[in-house]
């Protein structure tokens, strides 16, 4: 477990030459520690930036200037006192200010103990520490977003209700188990499972969260398939909206895998442009169609292309076949030549597009999203589970309650109910981290970045 009574000191800004750079530190010697090594223009006052000079302590030599904050114990980001130096952002000034705080007493932080400590002194909770690296991380503005839905304790706030019946379902219990002499009401079964029932239907709605939330967390990989020369790549540039795949009138020119990531809807889309799939002789060509069918079958989404001018071929009908039970649409490529028609297919959506024009591109950036997203709209206005920890444990706790209801219906005692109560109660608490291992919280932190 991290130390709470050192000060601990890091780079909080990323490597590399900038402007400005911070180094914080945080700890009942902050103050203290920065002092050794600034000449101050005027006094540190809390939650006001100063002008001071960086100097050697040793030989009062200046070495830059700097802006220093002081946030004041407990209204900073970890409750301690927090001291914040801006310097010039050069990797040896900022180097330098940690060299010198070391030597003062201060200890190198470890990846994400400044929000581990704002966590272990109940500032923030689990769900909003895994939401400042959510944040971080952030590769589109929705994310970014969601993110900040997640810090303000959108997913807490969800739970508090679901908790709330849990606790007050164990606390009628625990007192007809231990108050029976005393005439007070034992619960029948029948409202024992009314009211597990009550606690379970959230919860199953917050698990079903969890696709469109590890979707926006994590991203999705969509792969472009189908025969050479349909159109593969100049779809794939329209999505990217630029010049990424060589595009020429030769079949099978795309021998590799080609990605790029866009965002849709807030959504970081890994688009895959792959070889065109055909019976081949040539080596470097089979390579190229056996990598197709690895992307197509771990993409999370597959657009099957069709070139709208042909009848459709054995090769077509055997990706349609290949994508099957694969969530899939089928774009009719080249939409705007005169004898172009969009074939009618049994289990999959056909879209006519033009990559040369761009015509129909728009419906089919909306469709891909809906069917990545599938239909998902209250999520996204309120929290949800967006890692497979916050997914296991809903998990863990629903399988607690169905126990508890299976118990109730077979008239088992109340003593064991409360057992499966209790086991559907802790999950959730270590979702928000009120009951959480030392060893999952290092895990958890260890991920995060130094100086955060």
């Amino acid at each position: 477990m991290v130390n709470l009574d050192d000060t601990i000191v890091a780079i909080a800004t990323p490597l590399g030459r900038g402007g400005i750079g911070v180094v914080r530190l945080a700890g009942p010697e902050a103050r203290a520690i920065a002092a050794t090594m600034m000449r101050l223009k005027h006094q540190l006052q809390p939650g006001h930036a100063t002008f001071a000079e960086l100097i050697e302590p040793a030989t009062g030599e200046r070495i830059d200037e700097a802006v220093v904050t002081w946030f004041a114990k407990p209204h900073s980001y970890t409750t301690d006192d927090v001291v914040e130096i801006s310097a010039h952002g050069s990797p040896v000034v900022l180097r330098h200010i940690v060299e010198l705080a070391t030597a003062a007493r201060a200890r190198l932080a470890e990846p994400g103990e400044f929000t581990m400590r704002a966590f272990l002194n109940g500032r923030i909770d689990l769900t909003q520490a895994e939401a400042v690296r959510d944040l971080i991380e952030s590769q589109t503005l929705y994310q970014a977003k969601v993110a900040a839905q997640q810090l303000e304790g959108a997913l807490s706030r969800r739970l508090q209700p679901v908790k709330k019946k849990l606790v007050e379902l164990i606390a009628v219990m625990e007192a007809g188990i231990d108050f029976a002499e005393d005439d007070v009401s034992v619960l029948p079964a029948a409202e024992i499972l009314a009211r597990v029932a009550a606690v379970c239907e959230p919860l199953k709605q917050l698990r079903a969260s969890f696709a469109f939330g590890r979707m926006v967390h994590d991203g999705i990989t969509l792969a472009i398939v189908g025969r050479p020369n349909v159109g593969k790549s100049s779809l794939f540039n329209r999505l990217v909206e630029r010049e990424r795949a060589i595009v020429t009138a030769t079949p099978g020119t795309t021998r590799d895998l080609v990605t790029e990531t866009v965002a849709l809807g807030g959504i970081p889309l890994k688009l895959i442009d792959t070889a065109g799939i055909r019976r081949s002789s040539d080596e470097a060509e089979s390579i190229g169609i056996r990598k197709s069918y690895e992307a197509l079958s771990e993409a999370d989404m597959v657009l099957v292309v069709l070139d709208s001018t042909c009848a459709l071929s054995a090769d077509d009908r055997e990706l349609f076949a290949a994508c099957r039970d694969r969530r899939a649409l089928a774009v009719a490529n080249k939409s705007d030549l005169p004898q172009a028609q969009t074939p009618a297919l049994d289990g999959l959506r056909v879209f006519p597009t033009s990559a040369l024009t761009g015509a129909g591109m728009e419906r089919l950036r909306e469709a891909i999203l809906h069917e990545v997203s599938g239909g998902a709209g209250s999520e996204r206005e309120s929290g949800f589970l967006t890692n497979i920890r916050q997914q296991r444990l809903v998990e863990e706790s629903l399988n607690s309650l169905q126990a508890a209801s299976r118990a109730a219906e077979n008239k088992i005692p109340h003593e064991m109910i409360m057992l499966d109560l209790y086991g559907a109660l802790r999950p959730l608490d270590a979702i928000t981290g009120e009951t959480t291992t030392d060893d999952i919280l290092n895990l958890i932190f260890s991920t995060f970045c130094i100086g955060k």
